[in-house]
């Protein structure tokens, strides 16, 4: 059976909607409310409801969101025919990847606005560089001294700080709340005989469950993402 342009159109929409659900899949749990916002500021994505409170809790979060596809409608002329859909995408950890976006009625109303969420935190990068201790070649790292270093920091108290001593050689993590961001703008720094090094991980190593944002990465690095 020929599908009209219409049809072909909605698929299309269809799509989109669908990978909306694919750029907020996630498995940090995330408020309704942040979810929404971050729909709404996909181009081409209208968000007319959110229910649900959480994408950790229960059947997660459901959106009705707005999208638009295009499609030539079939014949000797053919016209490109435009529409605009709407459609349920959940955003849930437990949810397969990819589920495809269920066609739904357009509520009424206008769409919905959603606040930024809160920046995170900030990592004073310059003034740990600036502050560790420069041990000489031969010479003894103190923790105690370190430890001194990062107390003096001004640091928002929601930025994790981790000490570890290994070998000589101290090890630093500190990192804003890894539950609520992505990538986590964590900064790492290794303070040994002849050598202090102050860090940040690649993107990829920030992202949750890679493993970068850890003291023990301080002290082994991860090698470099191909």
């Amino acid at each position: 059976m020929i599908q009209s342009g219409d049809e072909k159109a909605t698929d299309a929409a269809r799509e989109e909607a669908t990978n909306v659900g694919k750029r907020l899949d996630s498995q940090l749990p995330r408020t309704a409310e942040e979810v929404g916002y971050a729909a709404s500021v996909l181009d081409g994505v209208e968000v007319l409801r959110v229910t649900g409170t959480a994408t950790n809790d229960g059947d997660g979060v459901e959106l009705i969101v707005r999208t638009s596809g295009s499609a030539l409608e079939s014949g000797l002329d053919p016209q490109t025919i435009t529409v605009r859909r709407c459609f349920a995408v959940r955003v849930s950890p437990s949810l397969e990847w990819g589920e495809e976006a269920r066609d739904v009625d357009c509520p009424d109303g206008p769409p919905l606005r959603f606040p930024p969420p809160p920046e995170p935190p900030e990592v004073p990068y310059a003034a740990l560089e600036a502050k560790l201790p420069r041990v000489p070649a031969g010479g003894r790292v103190d923790e105690a001294e370190v430890r001194r270093v990062l107390d003096g920091l001004d640091m928002d108290p929601e930025i994790t700080t981790e000490v570890k001593t290994e070998d000589g050689r101290v090890g630093i993590l500190l990192s804003p709340p890894m539950y609520r961001y992505e990538p986590v703008d964590c900064v790492l720094a290794v303070v040994e005989p002849g050598e202090t090094n102050v860090w940040m991980p690649s993107r990829i190593q920030r992202m949750p469950g890679e493993g970068g944002c850890s003291v023990g990465n301080a002290l082994h690095p991860l090698p470099p993402p191909h």
